[in-house]
């Protein structure tokens, strides 16, 4: 069994990578602080691009929702001059009334979940991280702002001074996804190249979760988001250097010190090797960029080849940073 922690396209196809390569025998713990109410639904961005992606149905060229989209829906809500800012497709539309509807009726999000992948033929277990709601709220230059909002509507074209995960402290972690953490058959965790400070973080947040990262018996290695200086998609990059971090492989080591035992980086900054395992952390250089889906059960193998070596040298093991 492998745990990963996910979000965003990056996570979704790290988690891709390596049900492939471990025959669907893996755990996703999914970010919900995206999710939100749009147009009276209950939508989870993270959840279904994690979902999707597993089905082989995810839209490649754009990143989210579906492939073989059509828009009829979105046309003619703006011809109502209805809110378009995030699009949702025909047939997306219908993940998003029915998860609505069963929420609706009492079903837990996890439940949801659980259903909406059964229907599409997902074998992994993707694990909403919590019941409990959970939003991810920013502070910019335009003031407090939504994240949707921020993300979407603005193309995060303010300017980032602080983030926050409103309703974690009062959440809690999925039990499902507690108990994979502490399977005796978990060979590793991974962290994926989601976005640390919008997609990760939130995971961590909740709490449980960093006491169950805090009592792994197998090593935990995370693979870095960040290639050159420059996020591979999305705005990581940005958000890290409007936040006053260092937007490299060595910032990203920085925010994950004392949680993780490995990172995983790219060719392009093998130099940055000494300033990564300087801080207790043992670096790996590939090819970090997953171009295709041949490319993502590559770097899962790499990643997990990885952690199997660390926990052959018994480098990993170490004291997690407090939540």
């Amino acid at each position: 069994m492998i745990v990963t922690l996910a979000g965003g396209v990056g996570g979704a196809r790290m988690a891709a990578g390596l049900a492939t390569i471990s025959d669907g025998k893996i755990a996703v713990i999914v970010n919900t602080a995206d999710d939100f109410e749009h147009l009276g639904l209950a939508i989870s961005p993270d959840l279904d691009t994690v979902m999707y992606t597993l089905a082989g149905l995810e839209n490649v060229e754009q990143g989210w929702g579906l492939c073989d989209e059509t828009w009829s829906f979105m046309s003619a809500l703006e011809g109502l001059g209805g809110e378009t800012w995030f699009r949702l497709g025909d047939r997306d539309m219908a993940t998003h009334v029915e998860r609505s509807r069963m929420l609706a009726a009492g079903v837990s999000l996890a439940s949801v979940t659980r259903h909406l992948c059964a229907a599409l033929g997902v074998r992994a277990d993707v694990l909403a991280m919590s019941d409990g709601k959970v939003r991810t709220v920013v502070q910019t230059s335009d003031g407090e702002l939504a994240f949707q909002d921020y993300f979407v509507r603005r193309r995060c074209e303010p300017r980032l001074l602080s983030v926050r995960f409103a309703g974690a402290d009062r959440a809690q972690a999925l039990p499902e996804a507690l108990a994979r953490l502490a399977a005796p058959d978990l060979e590793a965790i991974v962290i994926a190249p989601s976005n640390p400070y919008v997609s990760v973080a939130p995971i961590l947040a909740v709490p449980g979760y960093v006491a169950a990262l805090d009592a792994r018996e197998v090593p935990c290695v995370a693979v870095s988001p960040i290639v050159g200086g420059k996020a591979i998609k999305g705005p990581a990059a940005k958000m890290m250097t409007e936040l006053g971090v260092d937007a490299s492989v060595v910032g990203i080591a920085q925010h994950y010190a004392g949680l993780i035992d490995g990172l995983v980086i790219d060719e392009a900054d093998r130099a940055l090797v000494p300033s990564i395992e300087r801080l207790g952390i043992r670096a790996h250089v590939c090819d970090a960029i997953m171009r295709d889906r041949e490319g993502r059960a590559r770097l899962a193998a790499e990643t997990l080849g990885f952690a199997r070596e660390l926990g052959r040298r018994g480098d990993w093991r170490g004291p997690c940073r407090a939540s």
